[in-house]
């Protein structure tokens, strides 16, 4: 038995939903995988009369398509999509049966409307949480338009493949053969890739706005709702709804929940926010804001947005090391997310950049995975919690170097090693490994603000306790100020303290 009695139980609710007969088309071997595969599509198949199961010969073998009867959809699983990928089968199932997708009616008719044919392929790992995204994604695309196809290929399945495509970053995807884009994409983001886009004319005759949130992460998400909730006109622009907590894993300091991940926290904040008349403008970066009568908030795009009041809440990102060979093997052995990537290096040797709770937790994870993993920290001690550098230490294939400076990240056409300075002595070395994982931390996004908002020199926007900027009518709120410590939570509560100051100021002007 491939599926547990729980999922049993919740997958049994599921097909119930299915709307017409599918068929899905098996292409096995005689291996484990294969052996794996058509047990689960056994169990699939015994679970309800809407499918049917036929032997095949497909273009990879394990594998398997989900068809309508008469009628390939173009939706191919290659390995067992488990794990992460379980919930990409059972929306296939589900959306190849007629049931309609929760996607906006705009996003469908733009899907439906190109032209052409279009293969994807897609690279994934069973533990990588962004992968699902991708896969879902492609998949709702060839159902709704017959020019697009899409197979998820799981590259702990298909090794050999994976590795002559040199492919060391999950998810990868490629279309008609070609390198695609590599990195957690959303529908809307893949669209945008392929050249459908919405222009500046798109936003020309919005109405200003009472509150324009920008960004769309945990902080932004608060402030909307919270301004929305007063009844005033609000908007938000986002770059990636959701913002930083995509990229993360396991929450589980989020008081009240004892456990969630970050795109499944990200999908819930997004529910909420459409629960209200919120004007939700994602896939846009705001690129200038300038005081006038209102302010004016100008889209990379073009289009510039007015608002009587506006809140910043635009989030950090990772930051880079700013080393040699950092970018130029960046998804060649240089990683950011140990999660996604972590089981490409199997039985490699690889250092973890950063001795702070993330890199303590990374270089954790991927010892169970990895060959040796060395640890590089600049200070002197490393900086994670007790209980984390206690579970470190027990560790037998973990090296930790601590006062060093990373130097260089070498490689040719990969990864093959780390150079750097014993800061004690000056004396340099050099380490012979396949793969680096980058976790030294955030930068905030605020570049675009030059010369308008006031900042520290950290680059973090200045803020009061009502989270007020120097510019009346502004506000800010979550990591990109200057609040203390950088928590989901926390950045909640600084965006609902920014929408009730920016309702106030309202009242007040």
């Amino acid at each position: 038995m491939i599926l547990d009695a729980e999922i049993k139980a919740q997958l049994a609710q599921y097909l119930q939903l299915m709307e017409n007969d599918i068929v899905l088309k098996v292409s096995a071997g005689d291996d484990q995988v294969s052996r794996d595969m058509l047990a689960l599509v056994d169990e699939l198949a015994a679970m309800s009369p809407k499918i049917k199961v036929e032997k095949t010969q497909l273009q990879r073998t394990p594998s398997f398509s989900v068809n309508r009867i008469g009628e390939d959809t173009g939706i191919t699983f290659a390995g067992v999509p488990l794990g992460h990928e379980f919930t990409s089968l059972v929306l296939a199932l589900l959306q190849v049966s007629g049931r309609p997708p929760k996607v906006d009616q705009n996003v469908i008719d733009r899907i439906k409307s190109i032209k052409g044919t279009y293969h994807f392929e897609t690279y994934v790992s069973l533990t990588c949480h962004n992968c699902p995204e991708v896969v879902q994604a492609l998949n709702l695309m060839s159902v709704l338009n017959t020019g697009i196809s899409h197979t998820m290929i799981d590259g702990a399945a298909f090794k050999d493949e994976a590795e002559r495509k040199g492919i060391m970053a999950v998810p990868t995807v490629f279309l008609n053969g070609e390198l695609f884009g590599s990195g957690r994409m959303s529908l809307e983001e893949i669209l945008a890739k392929m050249g459908n886009t919405l222009d500046a004319s798109h936003f020309a005759e919005k109405e200003p706005f009472d509150v324009l949130v920008v960004g769309g992460g945990p902080a932004g998400a608060t402030a909307a709702i919270y301004a929305a909730r007063k009844g005033v006109r609000t908007g938000i622009v986002a770059e990636r709804f959701g913002g930083q907590i995509l990229d993360t894993l396991g929450i589980e300091n989020f008081i009240s929940v004892k456990y969630t991940e970050g795109p499944k926290l990200a999908a819930s904040l997004e529910e909420h926010v459409k629960q209200y008349d919120i004007d939700i403008m994602n896939l846009q970066r705001a690129k200038r804001l300038e005081k006038k009568d209102l302010i004016e908030i100008e889209l990379e795009n073009g289009a510039v947005l007015k608002s009587k009041t506006v809140i910043i809440a635009t989030g950090a990102r990772w930051r880079n090391l700013g080393v040699p060979g950092e970018a130029e093997f960046k998804n060649k052995g240089v990683a950011y997310c140990p999660h996604c990537d972590g089981p490409l290096f199997e039985g490699k040797h690889v250092a973890v950049i950063g001795g702070g709770n993330s890199g303590i937790e990374a270089a954790i994870d991927l010892a169970g995975i990895a060959k040796h993993v060395t640890v590089l920290e600049f200070m002197p001690e490393l900086k994670a919690d007790a209980v984390l550098q206690e579970r470190l230490y027990s560790l037998p294939n973990v090296t930790v170097l601590k006062n060093v400076q990373t130097k260089e990240i070498t490689g040719t056409d990969k990864v093959n090693g780390i150079t750097y300075i014993d800061r004690a002595t000056g004396e340099e070395h050099h380490i012979e490994l396949q793969g680096v994982f980058v976790q030294i931390g955030l930068v905030p996004n605020t570049d675009w603000l030059d010369g308008t908002i006031e900042r520290n020199r950290f680059g973090e926007i200045i803020v009061d306790k009502h989270g007020a900027t120097n510019i009346p009518g502004v506000f800010a709120a979550g990591d990109c100020t200057d609040s203390a410590y950088k928590q989901i939570i926390i950045s909640m509560g600084s965006g609902a303290t920014a929408a009730l100051s920016a309702f106030d100021y309202l009242i007040r002007n």
